[in-house]
């Protein structure tokens, strides 16, 4: 299929060849007929892919402190590869759209093929032939509007939800500043509420479209806008402001000040400047309100995603319901969209519709309207079974399988900043075909790291014959049933940890085992790579013939994470401990060339709903062997200290890894030093010793017992937090 992508190192926007998203749960597939191009938001993403890098940095302040933070974490080379590979990424565009529903997920009852929907979401509604959108995502369109109407929806409902915010009543005079797109929906929709509205622009045509769509009286903002208003409203001022400029400048919510009566309402839908005069605002105890948005729902996880509804006795109206009601507004003629289409364009034309919103061509603009070939409504049989088709058709050809040949799963930040480069330098790996959950995070991989295919269904990666390694390093719930699926399909897998999330997919994987002779398996990998650092493995060489336990203390300085963060989600992520505690875990038996029999641990009572407790947890691990292993996970620890500190005695030794940075042997009363001063946690060795595995010695690195063991002594660490006491493993 066709889809528009920016490219957010160059700001090239470009129509592109992307595989066809696959049904996921919770959602449906639409064959888009028309998306609408939001000439703010969408002018904001244009202008800042222009931008180089200090420029970039300078609009970002904020995303630069985290570079900083990330730097002092884990070291300026590792975040370096990551925010150049973010760079150096495709960006979906659009956000507003209407189609035709082509498959709907199993789990999912409010539509079915043939409805005609309006759709909306960034990364779901984009300007591309089809598109996955979840169920709460999307409205049904009645047959008497046309579908090329219904795709202003979702800026509809932006307008609708700043008109809520500023609740209006009957008769009440409010003040539309800035009459752009949005600006103009909210006109009609503050008429509709039977409000006098007055409209103030910096463009004439903008203010004669606004009379034209039904505005009691609209202005230029050279006017004398303070005494129109005076006039327009017997002398009170407005009893509303509702602001949907986009300017750097503050002048809106200055002139929002000045015009607005006693113990006003102002809302902000626009993106402007926040510079706020204290004078008007508090002599005339002025209430400024933001607006976010569709509405309720907006950036919550559980409702976009998962399809978990508000009960409407609690909130009438959610970003779906006012969805809703503006398609109602348009099937009763109620709103105009018509009046501000300005320009159409076929997709395989949409880069002169940007170049219109970036200023390269000087033709005025309101609403841009992008038109897709509508012929191809019939679903093809892999996209109704939630497979979706691949830009290069997977090999079905008679090439040998060799486990050279990589099919990559999942290629987030971690997996293109970390994995894919240290693959890459790994001699005669073949990258075949990538998958992701979405086309353009696979063109993506595709173009920084030069696999042969793409596709969203990870079933071509597991019925293509010449497919020998299969790497997974997509949400943590995938990673067994993934891992499994390639296993029994005869490929090699490296799974990034953790390697399941439940004890049932631990038997799964070892029925599987138990079932087969053991030399005649695949190789399985979990992405320990910690173990693999050169300084884990100097340090279990001095200590490798110490004669007595050891006794490890190992200290994780992890940072905050909010619980919105779908590594939090108890489904999709399982939280940190299973998340990333394993690697620690995985670690001590490591160095103690043991297994853990016996755990207890205890969190933090913090009683703030902002904290997870369990971010911030002590561990004690009892091992076969006599070792101790003591883990301090914290999440609540300064940024300036270093991530991650390990300190190991035995026999009258130390040895001591900072940050995996350098390391500190202890013996006989001396010290010594080893390291380098950068971080290298072991990523890039790790890569070169699976794949020798794989394609030499054919043999797991590490044995698969131990794999099981050290994710039941994770699962178990949940345990012992619930019951309070140490829990057998």
């Amino acid at each position: 299929m066709k889809q528009v992508v920016q490219n957010m190192k160059s700001g090239e926007i470009r129509v592109e060849s992307i595989p066809a998203p696959a049904v996921r749960s919770g959602g449906i597939l639409v064959k888009n007929h028309y998306s609408l191009i939001s000439a703010g938001t969408e002018k904001s993403s244009v202008d800042l892919g222009k931008m180089n890098l200090v420029q970039k940095a300078k609009s970002r302040p904020d995303d630069v402190r985290k570079v900083l933070k990330e730097i002092k974490q884990n070291g300026f080379f590792p975040t370096y590869r990551k925010v150049m590979s973010k760079l150096d990424s495709l960006k979906t565009l659009g956000y507003s759209s209407a189609g035709v529903v082509l498959a709907v997920a199993e789990d999912s009852s409010r539509f079915k093929p043939g409805d005609r929907v309006a759709c909306a979401g960034a990364g779901y509604a984009t300007h591309s032939d089809i598109v996955f959108v979840p169920d709460n995502l999307a409205v049904r369109v009645p047959d008497g509007v046309e579908l090329s109407d219904a795709a202003y929806t979702t800026v509809g409902a932006i307008a609708l939800q700043g008109v809520r915010q500023a609740a209006p009543t009957i008769g009440e005079n409010v003040v539309v500043i800035g009459l752009g797109l949005v600006g103009l929906i909210a006109v009609q929709v503050l008429k509709a509420n039977g409000c006098r509205v007055l409209g103030v622009d910096t463009d004439p045509e903008s203010v004669a479209l606004a009379m034209r769509l039904g505005a009691d009286k609209a202005c230029l903002r050279t006017d004398d806008v303070d005494s129109i208003t005076a006039s327009f409203t017997d002398g009170y001022g407005a009893d509303a402001v509702v602001i949907a400029a986009a300017t750097r400048s503050s002048d809106p919510v200055q002139l929002a000040g000045e015009i607005a009566r006693d113990r006003s309402r102002i809302v902000m839908i626009g993106a402007t400047g926040m510079n706020m005069p204290r004078g008007p605002y508090y002599m005339k105890e002025l209430e400024f309100r933001l607006s976010r948005s569709y509405g309720p729902g907006r950036y919550d996880r559980s409702y976009e995603e998962k399809g978990n509804d508000y009960p409407i006795g609690f909130v009438r109206w959610t970003e779906n319901r006012n969805m809703k009601e503006f398609v109602h507004l348009l099937e009763e003629k109620r709103m105009d969209v018509k009046s501000l289409t300005t320009h159409r364009f076929h997709l395989a034309e949409a880069t002169q519709a940007y170049k219109l919103i970036s200023g390269r061509k000087t033709e005025r603009y309101v609403g841009i309207l992008l038109e897709y070939d509508k012929e191809t409504n019939e679903v093809s049989p892999q996209i109704q079974t939630g497979k979706a088709s691949e830009v290069f058709s997977p090999s079905t050809d008679s090439f040998r399988k060799t486990p050279l040949t990589i099919g990559f799963i999942g290629a987030g930040s971690f997996a293109q900043a970390n994995l894919l480069p240290a693959l890459r330098n790994s001699q005669g790996v073949v990258f075949d075909t990538v998958c992701t959950a979405t086309g353009v995070s696979a063109k993506t991989a595709q173009g920084q790291f030069g696999f042969a295919r793409t596709t969203t269904d990870s079933n071509a990666v597991m019925a293509d014959q010449r497919i020998g390694t299969v790497f997974v390093a997509t949400r943590h719930n995938l990673h067994a049933s993934l891992a499994l699926e390639a296993l029994k399909a005869g490929k090699n897998v490296f799974v990034e940890k953790p390697l399941a999330l439940k004890e049932e997919e631990l038997v799964a994987l070892a029925q599987f085992y138990r079932g087969n002779d053991e030399h005649e398996l695949p190789v399985l990998m979990v992405g320990y790579n910690r173990r693999f650092a050169p300084l884990s493995r100097q340090l279990k060489s001095f200590f490798r013939d110490s004669g007595e336990p050891l006794v490890v203390n190992y200290r994780i300085n992890a940072g905050y994470i909010p619980k919105s963060h779908w590594t939090q989600d108890p489904v999709e992520g399982g939280g940190r401990i299973l998340g990333e505690v394993c690697h620690f875990v995985d670690f001590i038996a490591y160095l103690t060339d043991s297994r853990i029999e016996k755990v207890y641990a205890e969190s933090i009572s913090a009683g703030n709903s902002a904290v997870v407790n369990n971010d911030n947890l002590n561990i004690t691990l009892k091992l076969t062997n006599g070792s101790l292993g003591i883990i301090t996970y914290i999440a609540n620890g300064d940024s300036a200290l270093p991530k991650e500190r390990i300190e190991v005695t035995s026999a009258k030794r130390a040895g001591i890894i900072d940050n995996f940075q350098l390391a500190y042997f202890y013996k006989n009363g001396k010290g010594t030093k080893a390291g380098t001063g950068k971080v290298d946690k072991g990523i890039k060795d790790e890569i070169a010793a699976f794949m020798r595995a794989v394609n030499v010695e054919h043999r797991p690195l590490i044995p698969f017992d131990d794999l099981v063991n050290t994710s039941l002594a994770t699962l178990k660490v949940i345990t012992s937090l619930s019951v309070g006491e140490s829990v057998a493993v």
